[in-house]
């Protein structure tokens, strides 16, 4: 081989090697910082809330899609930090299903309501069987915070009459992870009505 055809292949692999590197760099300031926020809106009517101008992050989002339900995975990128919220009796251990607070006698749950966060006073109508909740841009509720994981949790449809709403919440082994109530769930649980659920810096609950 010449010594041209030396330095074309050598050439080739230092511009081989820099893509490489670019698309690492890439992909971890997806996992760190979040994907593109889009614009919170209202998917009943089309038009929401916006968030009010000049508030910083954490900021909040819902997508105007929903994807497709996916078996429940591992949280992806979640952060490290501690939950803002504090620790709460039985963190670490969990609440299973029977623990949950009596549900209350509202019919089932047609809105889910922002209670606090960025996008406070925000409704999202349930119109679809499942809405997923995560910094993932795929995500039918999208949370930017550094607390919340790219898939953080779920809500499903209840077929079986274990929640008055008519929902079950599914936490998908988040990092900093799910409070129903102010007690931190494990797997899937009935979400009744007016029951506050916190993830990351934001808070809602669903209503009739």
């Amino acid at each position: 081989m010449t010594e041209l055809t030396y330095l074309i292949l050598r050439l080739a692999f230092v511009l081989v090697l820099w893509i490489f590197v670019l698309a690492v760099m890439y992909a971890l300031r997806s996992d760190l910082f979040g994907a593109p926020v889009k614009r919170l809106q209202d998917r009943g009517n089309g038009a929401g809330n916006t968030p009010p101008q000049g508030v910083p992050a954490p900021q909040l989002a819902a997508a105007g899609q929903v994807s497709s339900p996916t078996t429940p995975a591992q949280g992806v990128g979640g952060s490290a930090h501690p939950d803002p919220a504090g620790d709460t009796a039985g963190y670490g251990a969990g609440l299973g299903a029977d623990e949950l607070p009596s549900a209350g006698t509202a019919g089932p749950a047609r809105t889910l309501m922002i209670t606090s966060g960025v996008a406070n006073g925000t409704a999202i109508t349930l119109d679809e069987e499942t809405v997923t909740i995560g910094r993932s841009p795929q995500s039918t509720l999208v949370i930017v915070d550094e607390y919340t994981s790219t898939r953080h949790a779920q809500l499903s449809r209840s077929e079986n009459g274990r929640s008055n709403s008519g929902w079950e919440l599914t936490d998908l082994d988040s990092t900093n992870g799910t409070k129903v109530d102010g007690k931190r769930i494990t797997g899937t649980v009935p979400l009744p009505t007016f029951t506050p659920v916190t993830i990351g810096t934001t808070t809602f609950e669903l209503r009739p």
